[in-house]
């Protein structure tokens, strides 16, 4: 099979790391970057070896496949033109401005018979792949999500930028719709939310409280999960998972029948961001969903609005 030729757009803070990693993969050819920073787009070229463009309509007719690392309000719009010409897209995420566009894009891969995969990075960490297999009846989750201001990314909130990554993960593992949410946020630095917490109700009972704030003084992103017989924990920045489950083999000093037992998880040690290209790129090729399809970032994105709109009116 001939290799897959792909292209990059926007490569800049996260943009310059998937053009590393597909120059680098043996099943693809990067035909291209591009960049409306010309200089930056020719930078990274040399760098790889490849093509700089300034303009993505350059990149038509001559590509498979495409990922789309520009800010969020041109998702739409570059996904929109190259999945109507059948080109293959992984767009970071969030989707889309809006759900109208992210149907739009979902409707149009579709149509055309085009991979469309959303740049959720946490499906790939480590620990998130090793906790999967554990979990089959989550009653309650907790996740914190913080981290110091930083400009990149004030063109959407803290909901867009932050929080979908754990509404993301959450979903995935509740495998239930959200009857109800509350939710509380400000701005603090920005003109748009900075900090915020959201408790979803779903259907199938289970209950999570969420926190994201970019206006912290330290970096953490931490997930709790409770089940009937164990309680996980997991550390995405360290890529660690452990759980806690009883063991009717007490302590002897111990008044109760039975004692809490600590179980360090192995999780296999892998770049998120490869991980996540490479498996695009067997979408590509196999034609097989993708991990995180368009329509589970659709999900995801319309949590999120809800989140937003309860925020809007609290």
């Amino acid at each position: 099979m001939d290799k897959l030729a792909v292209g990059v757009i926007g490569v800049g803070h996260l943009g310059k790391h998937h053009a590393r990693i597909l120059a680098d993969l043996k099943e693809c050819e990067l035909y291209g970057v591009v960049d409306i920073d010309q200089r930056r787009a020719e930078e990274i070229a040399a760098q790889y070896q490849t093509r700089a463009f300034v303009d993505y309509h350059d990149l038509i007719g001559k590509v498979d496949a495409v990922s789309i690392a520009a800010p969020t309000i041109w998702h739409y719009q570059i996904a929109r033109d190259f999945l109507a010409e059948g080109i293959d897209v992984l767009v970071e995420k969030p989707m889309t401005e809006t759900l109208e566009h992210a149907r739009e894009l979902i409707d149009l891969a579709d149509r055309h018979k085009a991979i469309l995969q959303v740049g959720h990075l946490e499906r790939f960490n480590g620990a998130v792949l090793a906790l999967e297999k554990y979990i089959y009846d989550p009653r309650f989750i907790e996740s914190h999500r913080i981290a110091p201001f930083v400009e990149r990314g004030v063109d959407v909130d803290v909901v867009l930028d932050l929080m979908i990554h754990d509404i993301d993960i959450i979903l995935s593992l509740v495998k239930s719709r959200a009857r109800r949410i509350e939710a509380v946020g400000v701005p603090v630095i920005s003109s748009k939310i900075d900090i915020a917490n959201a408790r979803l109700e779903f259907e199938n009972g289970c209950l999570a409280n969420v926190t994201a704030s970019r206006v912290s003084l330290k970096k953490e992103r931490k997930m709790r999960i409770f089940q009937k017989d164990a309680y996980f924990s997991l550390n995405y920045a360290e890529s660690k998972l452990y759980s806690c489950t009883l063991s009717k083999e007490a302590e002897s000093s111990s008044p109760y029948p039975f004692q809490i037992v600590r179980n360090d998880i192995p999780v296999q040690e892998i770049e998120p961001l490869r991980a996540e290209l490479e498996a695009f790129v067997h979408s590509c090729r196999s034609r097989e969903k993708p991990t995180v399809s368009g329509e589970e970032g659709y999900e995801a994105l319309c949590v999120a609005f809800k989140i937003l709109e309860k925020i809007s009116t609290s």
